[in-house]
C-alpha cells in the first residue's frame, strides 16, 4: 500500500532503545538501584548473544533485538562526548588548576605503574611481546569515566580523587594510541612523526577554543536566552559541544578533549546552570546507549566455557588496581575510607580499554583471540562497575567510621538564593554581603545577570520556574530561598512548589500589596513583605522624626505596627500554623 511505514532495521533498533529506556530507568529507580547495571543487562538479553542468537529459528524476536549493533557505536562515542562535557560544566578553570596536583601527580602515577606492572606480569607469564604486553598491560590500567563519575559525582573526596586520575587518563588516549602505532612491525617511524603533528595541531586547536570560546560563548547564549526559547538554547548548547568535539577530532585529538573544553568554557558563564540542566536528558539517553552497546559484547557462552580463566583475570585486575590506587591516594595524603572507596571503585577497565585494545589488534601487536579474552573481561568488569562502588562505600564505613563530608567547593557551600536580579534582589544581595552570609542570585533576563555580574554580584542566568534549577543551586540545604520578582502569579507558583518539596525551607516573597501577601501566605510562605505596606511605613517613619518625634519610639512603634500587619495577613491567608523553620537559617536575621 503506497504510504505504508515499512520498518527498517534502524527504526527497530532505535525503538528497543527507547523501550529498554522507559523500562529500566522506573524499574531500577523504584527499587534504587543504578540503572547503569539495567541498561547492560538490557544489552545482553537484546544483543547478538542473546536473544539475536534464536532470530533464524524464531523470526519475530528480531523486532526487539538490535540487528546491528555496530550501528549504535556512533551513538555511543556520543555519550561518552556529552558525559565529558557535563565534567566540564560542573568544573570551571579554577577547579581545574586546583586539580593540577591530582592530576599530573596521581594519575600519571596511578597509569603508569598500573599500566607498566600489568606489562611486565603479563609479559612473564606469557609468550607475549614487549610491545604487546605493554599494550594490553596500559590497556587494563584505564578505568571508566561514563561509569565511575555518575556513581562517585565530581565534589566529594572521593569524586575529585576519581576525576583527577580519569582526565589524566583521557588525556593519555591519543599518545598511547599513537606510540601504538609506532610499536607496529611494519611502523617506520610514522606513528612518531604522526604523534608530535597531532600535538602541535591539537595544541594550536586548543589554544583556539579557549580565545574564541572566552569571547563568542557569552554573547552566543545572551542571544538564546533573549528569545526564551528552550529549543534555541538547547540548538546552541549542541552547536558548541558538536563543534569543540568535532574540532579535536580533525586533528588527530579525541573529540572527547573538545568536550571538555566546551564545558569548561561554558562553566565560566553565568549560563551554566541552564545549559547543565537542559542537557540532562540527553547525556542520560546517550550514556544509556553506551551501557547497551558493552551489554551486546558480553557473550554469556564464551564465559561459560572459560569461566575459571575469566574469574582469575578479573580478579587478579581488580585487586591489583585497587590497592595500587589505594595506597597511592594515602601515600598523597586521602584518608584511608576515601583511598579505599576510590582505589575500589576504579579498579575495572574502562570502555578506553576497548579502544586501546582494538587499536593494538590493528598494529598486530596482540593476536585475535588474546584481544578477545581480555575484551571479555573488560566488559565484566564495567558490569559490576556498580557493585564495587557500594563494595567501596562499606569498606570505607569499616576502615574509617567518621563519616565522609564533601566540603572544599565554594559552590556545594550553603547559601541564600535570590530569585530576581532587579532593584529588589541587588538589595537583599547588598544586605547578605554586608552581613557576610553567602548567597547566589538567579534571574532569566540575561540582560540583568550580565550587569550584575560585571558589578560584583554572584548571579547566574537560569528560568526558577524550570523544575531541577534551584535544586542545581543547592537549594536543599539554603538557609532561605527570598523571591523578589514582581511576577504575582509566577510567585505564588513557586512559593507552592518550594513548600511541597521542602516543607522546612524559609521561603521570604515580595508581594505587590496586602491581597498578593495573603494569597502567598495561603501558598506557604514563610514571610511575605507587601511593597505598599513597607512604603507607608518608610513614610511614616520619615515624617514622625521630621517634626520632632525621638527616633527609639519610632522605631519601635513601626516595628509593632509591622507586626500587627503580618498577623493580620497570616490570619487572612488562613495561615493557623506557620512552617517549621530550619534552625540554621540565621541569615534571616
Amino acid at each position: 500500500m503506497a504510504g505504508e511505514l515499512t520498518p527498517t532495521p534502524f527504526l527497530s533498533d532505535a525503538l528497543v532503545i527507547l523501550g529498554a529506556a522507559g523500562i529500566v530507568i522506573p524499574v531500577f529507580a523504584r527499587f534504587r538501584i543504578t540503572p547503569i547495571i539495567g541498561f547492560i543487562l538490557i544489552g545482553v538479553a537484546v544483543g547478538p548473544f542473546g536473544l539475536g542468537s534464536l532470530v533464524a529459528r524464531v523470526p519475530w524476536i528480531e523486532h526487539i533485538t538490535i540487528t546491528n549493533p555496530e550501528v549504535l557505536t556512533p551513538f555511543a562515542d556520543f555519550g561518552i562526548v556529552l558525559l565529558l562535557f557535563a565534567i566540564g560544566l560542573e568544573l570551571s578553570f579554577n577547579r581545574l588548576w586546583q586539580l593540577r596536583r591530582l592530576v599530573f601527580g596521581l594519575g600519571a602515577l596511578e597509569l603508569i605503574i598500573i599500566g607498566s606492572s600489568l606489562a611486565v606480569f603479563l609479559g612473564f607469564v606469557s609468550d607475549m611481546s614487549t610491545s604487546g604486553a605493554l599494550a594490553l598491560g596500559f590497556a587494563l590500567a584505564f578505568s571508566s569515566t561514563a561509569i565511575v563519575l555518575p556513581l562517585s559525582g565530581t565534589r566529594t573526596p572521593v569524586g575529585r580523587a576519581a576525576l583527577s586520575m580519569l582526565l589524566f587518563e583521557d588525556i593519555m588516549i591519543v599518545p598511547i594510541i599513537f606510540i601504538l602505532g609506532a610499536l607496529a612491525p611494519n611502523a617506520q617511524g610514522e606513528g612518531w612523526a604522526g604523534l608530535i603533528t597531532t600535538l602541535w595541531q591539537g595544541g594550536l586547536v586548543i589554544a583556539v577554543l579557549l580565545v574564541v570560546g572566552r569571547f563568542a560563548l557569552p554573547r552566543l547564549f545572551a542571544q538564546a536566552a533573549r528569545t526564551k526559547s528552550p529549543e534555541l538554547f538547547l540548538s546552541a548548547s549542541l552547536l558548541v559541544v558538536i563543534g569543540a568535539s568535532l574540532a579535536t577530532a580533525l586533528v588527530g585529538l579525541s573529540p572527547i578533549v573538545g568536550a571538555l573544553i566546551a564545558g569548561l568554557l561554558i562553566a565560566e558563564t553565568e549560563y551554566h546552570t541552564e545549559v547543565e540542566l537542559i542537557m540532562e536528558p540527553f547525556k542520560g539517553l546517550a550514556l544509556g546507549v553506551f551501557l547497551i552497546t558493552i551489554g551486546m559484547s558480553i557473550n554469556l557462552v564464551e564465559i561459560t566455557e572459560q569461566i575459571g580463566a575469566l574469574a582469575l583475570a578479573v580478579v587478579g585486575v581488580l585487586t591489583f588496581k585497587a590497592l595500587v590506587t589505594g595506597v597511592l591516594l594515602r601515600l598523597m595524603g586521602a584518608r584511608r575510607s576515601t583511598a579505599a572507596e576510590t582505589g575500589v571503585m576504579m579498579a575495572s577497565p574502562s570502555e578506553t580499554s576497548l579502544i586501546v585494545l582494538a587499536a593494538a589488534t590493528a598494529a598486530l601487536v596482540i593476536d585475535t583471540d588474546t584481544a578477545q579474552f581480555w575484551q571479555t573481561v573488560t566488559a565484566i568488569g564495567l558490569t559490576i562497575t556498580p557493585l564495587l562502588a557500594k563494595l567501596g562505600r562499606m569498606i570505607a564505613r569499616r576502615v574509617d567510621h567518621a563519616p565522609q563530608l564533601p566540603g572544599g567547593d565554594d559552590d556545594a557551600e550553603a547559601r541564600t538564593i535570590i530569585v530576581g536580579g532587579g532593584r529588589v534582589g541587588r538589595l537583599v544581595a547588598d544586605m547578605m554581603h554586608t552581613h557576610a552570609r553567602p548567597y547566589v542570585m538567579i534571574d532569566s533576563n540575561p540582560d540583568l545577570i550580565a550587569v550584575a555580574r560585571q558589578d560584583g554580584y554572584r548571579a547566574t542566568f537560569g528560568d526558577a520556574a524550570r523544575r531541577g534549577t534551584l535544586a542545581r543551586l543547592g537549594v536543599e540545604n539554603a538557609p532561605a530561598v527570598v523571591l523578589t520578582m514582581d511576577e504575582p502569579v509566577l510567585a505564588q507558583r513557586l512559593v507552592t512548589k518550594l513548600r511541597q518539596a521542602y516543607p522546612d525551607l524559609l521561603i521570604v516573597a515580595r508581594a505587590r500589596d496586602m491581597d498578593h501577601a495573603a494569597t502567598l501566605y495561603r501558598a506557604g510562605a514563610s514571610h511575605a513583605v507587601p511593597e505598599t505596606l513597607e512604603s507607608s511605613l518608610q513614610l511614616s517613619e520619615a515624617v514622625l522624626v521630621d517634626i520632632g518625634v525621638a527616633m527609639g519610639p519610632v522605631i519601635a512603634s513601626i516595628h509593632a505596627k509591622r507586626d500587627e500587619f503580618r498577623e493580620q495577613l497570616e490570619r487572612e491567608g488562613g495561615l493557623t500554623e506557620k512552617p517549621k523553620l530550619r534552625t540554621t537559617n540565621s541569615a534571616a536575621g
